[in-house]
């Protein structure tokens, strides 16, 4: 699953005559091409309007990005990638990006609770989550609460083990005994 999918806002675009966006990944450096027409000194004012917001939509998705990887810690499966749009100057800019985080859970229900708690603060690391990210944020805590019933559950069953001296097993044992359907219809024969 990815966490930290900003999408390209529409107040960002490029007028139509501008290139489309361009994909590519990036885990740390700015994706950024310099060419011998980058310079702005022969840009139009609107052009230059246009490079400007596509420098301060690259700054907040890097930012944004780099949030989500500082928190994520070992959870992290890739660095950031980013959607880049090459600006009026030749230059690529970051507009959109993700994080790939492992959610699965873990090998215990306390280390499920662990990892749920460390992907959701991944999620909601940013100053402003996306849609994405809360809705990462939302599965964590789903996936945190069935961790904690399955834990519950452990805990009682290994309590009542305790009080009746029987194995941690043995009490699901019984229950599944009690519950499962006889093999045959029981029979009574009664003699005179």
């Amino acid at each position: 699953m990815s966490i930290g999918a900003i999408s390209p806002s529409s107040a960002n675009q490029p007028p139509a005559r501008a290139t489309p966006p361009v994909q590519g990944t990036s885990p740390a450096a700015p994706g950024r091409t310099s060419s011998a027409s980058g310079s702005t000194t022969n840009l139009t004012p609107e052009a230059l309007a246009l490079v400007s917001q596509l420098k301060a939509r690259d700054t907040e998705v890097r930012q944004h990005e780099q949030a989500h990887l500082a928190t994520a810690g070992g959870l992290a499966t890739s660095g950031a990638s980013y959607t880049y749009q090459r600006g009026p100057n030749g230059v690529d800019y970051a507009i959109g990006g993700e994080v790939h985080i492992d959610t699965s859970p873990g090998r215990t229900p306390q280390e499920t609770i662990e990892r749920a708690r460390t992907i959701e603060a991944a999620a909601l690391a940013p100053a402003d989550p996306s849609g994405a990210d809360r809705s990462v944020a939302a599965q964590a805590q789903q996936m945190e609460l069935q961790a904690r019933a399955e834990l519950a559950t452990q805990q009682v069953e290994q309590a009542a083990a305790r009080l009746n001296g029987s194995g941690p097993g043995d009490a699901a044992k019984v229950r599944r005994a009690y519950e499962a359907p006889p093999v045959a219809q029981p029979k009574l024969d009664i003699f005179a």
